[in-house]
């Protein structure tokens, strides 16, 4: 495997910077395969299927940076905080996995420094870059879900996830509506997971962020990718273009988000 960290180059100033915490299901050889059968490493517990091609393919409609992983989420995931108890996975969705079982402590601590910690520090590296560059950055992070849950179909083709900042969430989902998208607010998932990486990057800076789910199986295809990387763009767009809505003063806690009703 390579660098955990994929990075796609744009200039400093392009006002928003792409993220893509599961981008991919690889492990270093020496994990070998976690004790999982191949297979496993198609499902959504190794990687959000769709989201690395329809980030690189909004950095490209934008011309503007993006980071991924280049580590699958079984190993670490770079999305939870530092010490969230399921930042090593050792049963997900019913799937044992066996080369988790005896990871103590030294071993955490080892894949937070080699995996999750250089993830965390490329972005902080590049919104400082960008921010001292100017204007301020807008966050973008792409995931996205799976088409049933516990027997249950998703309705939603996307979801806004976020927290306590409206600044991009809540237009970004008029954009969504307005466009025809069956669009979830903070559905299938709560957007509020402290030490997540919008709550380190966006939250704790300030910075206008917003965690835009996909489902699956709309962008297990490049027609998909090109078709959803569409309409995130025109959704995204007008609201990118206003670097004024970046500048808003936010103080908005997360106790007057739980109580917008």
């Amino acid at each position: 495997m390579d660098a955990p960290v994929e990075a796609i180059d744009g200039p400093l100033e392009a006002g928003v910077l792409f993220l893509c915490d599961h981008a991919s299901n690889a492990l270093p050889e020496r994990y070998g395969n976690l004790g999982l059968a191949p297979a496993q490493f198609e499902r959504h517990i190794a990687w959000d299927i769709g989201a690395a091609a329809v980030t690189r393919a909004l950095a490209t409609r934008f011309g503007a940076p993006a980071l991924l992983t280049r580590f699958s989420r079984l190993l670490i995931d770079p999305n939870r905080g530092a010490d969230d108890p399921t930042l090593v996975m050792r049963l997900s969705d019913g799937a044992i996995i066996p080369g988790n079982a005896m990871a103590g402590p030294e071993e955490i601590e080892a894949r937070r420094r080699q995996f999750w910690r250089p993830y965390r520090d490329a972005v902080r590296a590049q919104l400082d870059a960008m921010t001292a560059a100017g204007p301020i950055p807008a966050i973008v992070s792409l995931h996205s879900f799976t088409p049933h849950w516990k027997g249950l179909a998703r309705p939603w083709e996307a979801a806004v996830l976020w927290d306590a900042d409206p600044r991009l969430p809540e237009p970004v989902l008029r954009g969504l509506r307005a466009l025809g998208v069956t669009v979830g607010d903070n559905e299938p998932y709560d957007g509020a997971l402290e030490g997540d990486t919008l709550f380190e990057h966006g939250t704790s800076r300030g910075l206008p962020h917003v965690l835009i789910e996909l489902r699956q199986d709309l962008i297990a295809a490049h027609e998909g990718v090109a078709h959803w990387a569409g309409v995130l763009e025109a959704a995204l767009r007008p609201v990118l273009a206003r670097p004024d809505a970046h500048m808003i003063q936010h103080h908005a806690s997360r106790t007057q988000r739980r109580n917008r009703g």
